[in-house]
């Protein structure tokens, strides 16, 4: 074909040419697959940018990211000129004059490099289009990437093939913003707004003139010029690109002068972006997500997704102070009771030998020291008991020691944790999730993935049954001794369950004020009468999800539940009788705010209105009737325009697990206290009941939201009935003086009564009236004094004296009243 021509000045110039054309037609078409990967048309209209997704409160507080590289881009209008400028003139100075591709700096960068002035000649587009398209990763390379300077050769024209298309697509102003979105800058930011707001804790729009040729100077080499790691370096390079500025005339001799003599300053921002999981709250979202992605095809880590959670940033700091203070003061109660003993334990309290070896067995890489020292005893010992130094977890921040791994172990295995949740049943949405003491050190969540025995805070599940068999709040039940015989696996079996003293009281007592007490003698007749599955079939009913074993003692909560299914099922109470299925998303967008998805919870109707009011009711009785389990919450500031709290405590056997469940007019909010391992726990009700290390939280929380008029939780009392209530439930209850019962186990349970001199005429309390204070009140629960509290030494309130004059007043009314109607 080239042969017609005769001119060989011509010839040659279009065989060339022909072949370059040839060239270029098999790069861009992956010949063979010799070339690998080149951005086709689709890709430079659409291009991909891997963006993190942004976590925020339902009332817009950004919490945290997820991505696999920290990035958050920014429009042009943004970026502040100076960054701009230092930009330009450090990276491509002719960038507003060449199309992509500068041939003038490649071949001025040849000379200077032969002369000893090693620099590139990539504009700004080409780094675009390696950064944005990885041409020069491996998955881009064809086979042709084995012969080393043809593999050089692909690459950069490819990326100047690249440049040219991303120009004939895009404005000099959009190619330098996608620029700047992409480039890394060390540290884990991605893209010039990470950067400034990780460096300079600022919006890159206003980043001074030092701090963006820090930045800049920053992408000739990320970790050489880091101003972290290496701040000298740092100063060094951005006094160069202070001075390239200078010279192209951004910026005059003065300012250079000025900019390149001041200190470098950083101003670390909070990284709340961090992808490590240091939040259970972010994880828990994820978790919740991962169904949600997967059928919609997001990536969670990609995506650039803004997702907006339910929860609500005071409730959710409040709650987080108030786990703090408390569990701070149980650690040292916790410390105070064990002492140097070891306090993992067997139910005879005799110290679990292997304990230790046991939690070595759990370690990932035991099996491969055991292995590394062909099961040699002693080296193994030696490497376990050697001192290192390392961070551990404290309720003072973190500390400093030297412990080998048997130390840690032991450490570890003595702190306290625990699980808050605090759901709106009206709505749905979860409002405060707090997962555990620390997510840096305890990854478990103990919302969600924990599940332990739930004790007394079950109960109310057989009293609902009780109450849809037909039983009323008013009706009675005798406390006194238990014998349940069942059949189990074939087997006769009995079971003769114990109040918490150990006592029986032998009193009659309706049904509201034993539950309110948490009577196990009267919640076991009741599961008899029942029958224990009706209890387990209620608990489904209401929202518990978990496997309950159906026996005779499930109402004492032998059975392991989470924090999330027990204020799932509380919400059904408050919520009318309607079982909610809770959210922690309320509504997903991408960059620009357009809605992606909002979600909306479920509710089904599974009790009727009547009987839902009725146990919220039953609850009450917790704080009104004569010694119910909830009367330590008289200790906080709770108590104004007539409010109303409706809960229940509990605590497993051997003072393993301590719950609160309360109930307000607007939430219901469940916590449990515990170490992570069984074996640990307290000793005596003074310091492990339920209401002694689980109450206070709920408390303190809930007095810290009723003094913050802004979270819009008030004051008062619970919801009227909507429907006419049919059942008896306004029945008297003794006058008694009593050890507000703190104790509430599945072992025993509270019943420590000192009969009181009644008068001739029971006064009959009323369902909307305040709360009986004439109740002894324990103080040690407002003060979390050590243990050996004896709450018995309380004395009766002044209240006493008032209620037996109105006694009086009322007895001489109706005296008088038979007096008139003699006369008449």
């Amino acid at each position: 074909m080239f042969k017609e021509i005769r001119s060989k000045a011509v010839r040659y110039p279009l065989i060339v040419i022909y072949f370059i054309i040839l060239f270029l037609c098999a790069l861009e078409l992956n010949f063979l697959g010799l070339f690998g990967y080149s951005p086709a048309k689709k890709d430079i209209k659409f291009p991909s940018l891997n963006v993190s997704s942004e976590v925020y409160t339902a009332d817009s507080v950004l919490i945290g990211k997820y991505y696999t590289e920290n990035r958050t881009p920014v429009s042009f209008k943004e970026i502040n000129k100076n960054l701009i400028n230092a930009l330009v003139a450090t990276e491509d100075v002719r960038f507003f004059k060449h199309n992509g591709v500068d041939f003038f700096s490649i071949f001025s960068g040849i000379v200077s490099t032969a002369t000893g002035d090693k620099r590139g000649g990539s504009t700004i587009t080409q780094q675009l289009a390696k950064n944005l398209y990885r041409t020069r990763l491996n998955k881009s390379q064809g086979l042709i990437s084995k012969i080393p300077l043809v593999r050089t050769l692909v690459s950069k024209v490819k990326e100047w093939l690249t440049a040219y298309k991303l120009e004939a697509n895009y404005s000099k102003e959009e190619i330098i913003t996608m620029y700047l979105n992409t480039v890394p800058f060390g540290n884990n930011s991605y893209g010039i707004n990470t950067a400034s707001k990780h460096y300079f804790n600022k919006s890159v729009s206003d980043i001074n003139l030092q701090e963006s040729a820090t930045l800049v100077g920053m992408l000739k080499a990320t970790s050489t010029y880091n101003p972290i790691k290496n701040p000298e370096n740092s100063r060094k390079r951005r006094n160069v690109v202070l001075s390239q500025m200078q010279k192209y005339g951004y910026i005059t001799q003065a300012q250079y002068n000025s900019a390149s003599a001041t200190p470098l300053k950083l101003d670390l921002g909070k990284d709340v972006g961090k992808n490590d999981g240091d939040s259970y709250l972010r994880s828990a979202v994820a978790k919740w997500l991962d169904k949600w992605c997967d059928e919609n095809d997001y990536n969670l880590y990609e995506d650039g997704l803004k997702i907006y959670t339910t929860i609500d940033s005071k409730l959710q700091k409040y709650a987080e102070e108030a786990v703090h203070e408390q569990m701070k003061t149980l650690q040292k109660r916790f410390n105070n009771v064990w002492g140097d003993r070891e306090p993992w334990r067997d139910s005879e309290g005799n110290v679990i030998e292997d304990f230790v070896q046991k939690n070595l067995d759990r370690l990932p890489w035991y099996k491969g020291l055991v292995r590394d020292y062909a099961g040699n005893q002693d080296s193994i010992d030696a490497y376990v008991n050697k001192k290192k130094k390392m961070t551990v977890f404290s309720w003072d921040g973190d500390k400093e020691v030297e412990f080998s791994t048997i130390d840690s172990i032991k450490y570890y295995a003595k702190i306290l944790n625990t699980g808050m949740m605090t759901l709106d049943p009206f709505s749905g949405k979860i409002k405060v999730w707090v997962g555990g003491n620390d997510h840096t050190y305890f990854k478990y969540d103990h919302v969600n993935q924990a599940k332990r025995q739930a004790g007394s805070t079950f109960k109310p599940f057989a009293y609902l049954a009780a109450i849809e068999s037909g039983i009323d709040p008013c009706d009675k039940f005798t406390d006194k001794p238990v014998t349940i015989t069942y059949q189990d696996q074939g087997k006769t079996e009995v079971w003769e369950p114990k109040n918490a003293d150990w006592h029986f009281s032998y009193r009659e007592m309706s049904l509201r004020w034993a539950m309110a007490k948490s009577v196990n003698s009267i919640t076991a007749q009741i599961t008899e009468k029942v029958g224990w599955d009706k209890v387990v079939e209620y608990a489904h009913k209401c929202g518990i999800e978990s496997k309950l074993q159906s026996v005779p003692s499930v109402s004492l909560g032998p059975n392991d539940v989470s924090v999330f299914e027990m204020v799932k099922a509380y919400g059904t109470f408050l919520n009318q009788g309607k079982r909610v299925e809770p959210i922690l998303v309320e509504k997903i967008t991408d960059q620009d705010g357009n809605i992606i998805e909002e979600f909306k919870s479920k509710q089904t109707e599974v009790l009727s209105k009547e009987i839902a009011w009725l146990m919220l009711y039953m609850f009450r009785g917790g704080m009104e009737e004569p010694g119910g389990t909830s009367q330590a919450l008289w200790e906080w500031d709770l108590w104004k325009k007539n409010n109303q709290i409706g809960g229940k405590t509990g605590t497993s056997s051997d003072y393993v697990d301590g719950w609160y469940m309360g109930i307000t007019k607007d939430l219901v909010t469940g916590v449990w206290v515990g170490a992570d391992d069984r074996s640990v726990h307290f000793t005596t009700s003074e310091t492990g009941e339920g209401s002694r290390t689980a109450l206070p939280i709920f408390a303190k929380f809930m007095e810290k939201v009723y003094k913050d008029p802004s979270t819009g939780i008030t004051l008062g009392p619970f919801p009227k009935p909507e429907v006419e209530i049919t059942r008896k439930y306004n029945c008297p209850s003794p006058r008694i003086v009593v050890d507000t019962t703190f104790n509430d186990s599945t072992l025993v349970d509270s019943l420590n009564l000192i009969n009181q001199p009644l008068d001739d005429e029971m006064i009959e309390p009323q369902p909307d009236a305040k709360p009986n204070e004439n109740v002894i009140k324990a103080t040690d629960a407002k003060k979390d004094k050590t243990q050996g509290t004896d709450a018995n030494k309380q004395q009766p309130k002044p209240a006493e004296k008032e209620e037996l004059s109105r006694r009086e007043q009322r007895r001489l009314e109706r005296q008088k009243a038979k007096e008139e109607k003699s006369k008449d």
